[in-house]
């Protein structure tokens, strides 16, 4: 019989039974479901409405069916509909009708809601981990390739000359970002719901602050019917991973760009690559490929849960079952990614030749010609012009600015001196570049004001926030 069957004449139909049931994918949860009761049953010995007796004895069964689930001798009931009503019928069969009293002053709706939390909770932690990895990872590249030269893109066409650092710095700008949206992600779900009952609380004198504390909680839910009907949580994560996943994504496009044939800019490990049933030549960035497709899960996994919960009255309302399956395929999809990107990404070889002779084709340098002219007092969009005609010039020659004699670069405009082959030299391009943010280079320590302010000090500013603070200080 069901634990509610009380009011029914009848069985659920074996087909509603199937179909209603969720065990075979919120028994995840059990671990976090049997830390919830045995918090709960504490706090109902302390108030006095179990006797610490009963108390004592409920916990004892709670943690050896824990025991057991952890080493595989627990088989779950479909019949038993969910991991709250398995785990509360093992322990009324283990502790006898005492085990009947775990749910006083509980119901599966506030239940459910500290299940997710504290399940997202530790998640969150993990994948907060992960991503600290990462940015590690992110900034060992940044400084062995400091001097490495690349072009920088706009449209998928070459602009201007950076460093493969600085890009790769890029990068760990949108993951810091990722790392600070799951802190304040974690910050906002990390209240107790608990003692919010069905949807309006409960006559019995529950301690949540008691329970809350023990969980590891900031505090309690302030309102019963958002407490057990809330789902913020699981979006706010769900958009944090989904905008994460986008990142992995964009770094993923451009490493198969990158490692083709016509680029060459690097060479992904034989471990992180695969070949062709037919073409025995190729060398497949497929890790790089399927991390860009496992994107579109995480999107899905968000629209979905927005769509679940859209039109939902208060309180809670049985859709809401369709949230865990969304977060679980996140959180694995999320934290499965992280963990093939930063070792891929740790083993690639970066083929600084190929980068430096792309970095010096397509006119990247016409910016700084025309920057020239500007600090030559010549009007920028003058001098933007001339810049245009030059390399209009150049292509119909086939040669590239600094090609160009003096004598030839005064037939557009008679302010060129010998000075501005130094201004048009790549290097130059790159390492003077040296405004807040911008992709100038240069020896850390050197004493350079504005070097300091730029690449090197955010550099090292960055670095030194990932190495200094551990995941819990971070949260």
């Amino acid at each position: 019989m069901k634990l509610w069957g009380g009011r029914f004449e009848k069985t659920t139909d074996s087909l509603v039974e199937d179909f209603h049931s969720s065990i075979s994918f919120d028994q995840r949860l059990y671990k976090q479901d049997i830390q919830g009761s045995v918090a709960h049953a504490r706090m109902l010995g302390e108030i006095g409405v179990l006797t610490n007796a009963e108390a004592e004895q409920i916990i004892a069964g709670l943690e050896g069916i824990l025991a057991d689930i952890q080493a595989g001798k627990i088989e779950f009931e479909v019949g038993a509909e969910d991991i709250h009503m398995n785990v509360e019928k093992l322990l009324t069969e283990r502790v006898g009708t005492v085990g009947k009293k775990v749910h006083t002053g509980r119901s599966r709706n506030d239940q459910v809601a500290l299940d997710l939390r504290l399940f997202l909770r530790a998640e969150i932690d993990q994948t907060r981990d992960l991503l600290v990895q990462l940015l590690q990872t992110l900034l060992k590249l940044a400084e062995e390739h400091q001097e490495t030269w690349m072009p920088g893109y706009t449209h998928l066409q070459k602009a201007q000359p950076i460093t493969f650092a600085h890009h790769m710095m890029a990068y760990a700008q949108m993951f810091l970002r990722d790392l600070e949206r799951m802190k304040d992600t974690r910050k906002r779900l990390n209240r107790s719901p608990l003692g919010s009952g069905a949807l309006a609380g409960t006559t019995f004198p529950l301690d949540r602050e008691m329970v809350a504390q023990e969980l590891g909680f900031a505090g309690v839910t302030w309102n019963s019917l958002d407490g057990v009907s809330d789902r913020d949580f699981a979006l706010e994560f769900l958009s944090a991973a989904a905008i994460l996943m986008m990142h992995l994504s964009r770094l993923c496009e451009e490493l198969v760009i990158w490692s083709t044939g016509e680029f060459q800019f690097v060479t992904m490990d034989d471990g992180y690559s695969t070949g062709s049933s037919i073409m025995p030549q190729k060398k497949n960035p497929d890790v790089a490929e399927l991390v860009r497709g496992k994107t579109g899960r995480v999107y899905g996994d968000l629209m979905a849960l927005l769509t679940v919960m859209k039109g939902l009255p208060l309180a809670y309302n049985k859709d809401m079952q369709e949230d865990k399956e969304q977060v679980f395929d996140a959180v694995d999809t999320i934290q499965k990614s992280l963990l093939v990107v930063e070792p891929m990404l740790r083993t690639m070889k970066v083929n600084q030749t190929a980068m430096a002779e792309g970095a010096k084709g397509g006119f990247t340098n016409a910016t700084d010609l025309a920057d020239y002219l500007a600090k030559k007092s010549v009007p920028f969009r003058e001098a933007h012009e001339i810049v245009g005609r030059l390399v209009l010039f150049c292509s119909k020659r086939g040669c590239g600015l600094e090609d160009l004699s003096l004598e030839e670069l005064r037939e557009f405009s008679t302010v060129f001196e010998e000075d501005l082959f130094e201004s048009i030299g790549i290097e130059y391009c790159v390492r003077y570049r040296k405004v807040i943010g911008g992709a100038g280079t240069g020896k850390r320590g050197s004493g350079d004001p504005i070097y300091e302010k730029g690449f090197g000090r955010y550099y090292l500013d960055l670095r030194f926030l990932v190495s200094k603070y551990p995941r819990m200080s971070l949260i």
